[in-house]
């Protein structure tokens, strides 16, 4: 099924910091962050295993229970499956306040089908809606990326394609932080995904290769752009981080640049970044990630502000958007 019909609302819930993503969130912080986005009407739900080795779909599960099955979509991902040994210290220092299962890669046809499994369990649910096949990127595998890939082409890739023919599902793609592997899915021939996430790379601070390379591949094959992490990582937003790392002096210029010319028109840098993500026709969705209720109703005031074209217009004049990105009107 086309992203776009699938996901009828353009803002969603990324799970990742109900995983205890760089801090232990409390118990009912995470329950309480969840009814925020069902109160302001978010319908469309990411999970991983490897958030946390597990906890953010239990707690997105729990939270969920009682909803109306049919009134929401849910994704979570596999190649990643959490085992019941433990892990000590966390293989995964981003979820070091997670649990301490132990989290292996395997992109295998039997992996798959345990992941789904497992997900289904722990997420309380009968069914999921789209299944993204996680991280067969250069950032998590480095030289050996081409290798992982090839592995998920011949067991996750397959799996998945058959289930969606089946209907056990309604969609798949990859959810990865890199263009390049979403470019080298489309090129080949064989099972074909119904879109992809891509986190941190259709943002207002890092654009131009998706922009030049691969969303118009999207757009010709009727497919759709889930981006995750539209912040970068915090940065755009006056976090120290982008890309999970600390901000260097030029993309911090950058961010300066673009936050003076937000602030001579009254824009929200949560605005600008939401918005900017969204003018793409190829993106059927964002999903920031949320770890407090004040978090959701922020980003739901970001989609509905209004932003002066002037403002748009400066940005392109003074070199920070790419020059044939699409805007908002």
């Amino acid at each position: 099924m086309a992203l776009k019909d699938l996901l009828t609302s353009k803002l969603g819930f990324g799970a990742a910091p109900l995983g205890n993503m760089f801090r232990a969130i409390p118990e009912d912080e995470a329950m309480e962050t969840v009814e925020a986005a069902w109160a302001d009407g978010i319908r469309y739900f990411d999970n991983a295993p490897m958030y946390g080795a597990g906890l953010a779909e239990i707690r997105m599960g729990q939270a969920l229970k009682d909803k109306p099955r049919d009134d929401y979509v849910l994704s979570t991902k596999v190649g990643r499956v959490v085992l019941d040994e433990m892990a000590e210290p966390n293989d995964n220092p981003v979820f070091a306040h997670g649990r301490k299962n132990r989290v292996i890669s395997d992109y295998s046809h039997d992996a798959t089908m345990r992941s789904i499994e497992d997900s289904l369990a722990r997420l309380q649910t009968d069914r999921l809606d789209i299944v993204w096949v996680h991280d067969v990127a250069q950032d998590f595998w480095g030289d050996d990326w081409i290798s992982v890939f090839d592995q998920a082409r011949k067991g996750a890739f397959v799996t998945l394609d058959r289930l969606r023919d089946e209907g056990v599902i309604k969609a798949w793609g990859l959810g990865v932080n890199r263009v390049e592997a979403v470019e080298l899915l489309l090129s080949l021939d064989g099972p074909r995904p119904d879109g992809s996430l891509l986190a941190g790379r259709y943002t207002l601070l890092d654009h131009s290769r998706a922009l030049e390379r691969l969303m118009p591949e999207v757009n010709a094959q009727g497919l759709g752009i889930v981006v995750g992490g539209p912040y970068s990582s915090g940065a755009l937003v006056g976090g120290p981080n982008f890309e999970y790392a600390p901000i260097t002096p030029p993309m911090q210029a950058r961010i300066d640049a673009i936050l003076a010319i937000a602030e001579a028109h009254g824009v929200s840098m949560k605005a600008a970044g939401l918005q900017f993500s969204l003018a793409n026709p190829a993106v059927s969705a964002v999903i920031p990630g949320a770890s407090r209720p004040s978090r959701i109703a922020e980003d739901t005031a970001a989609l509905r502000e209004t932003i002066p074209a002037a403002f748009w217009a400066d940005l392109r004049a003074a070199e920070l958007v790419h020059p044939k990105a699409p805007l908002p009107a």
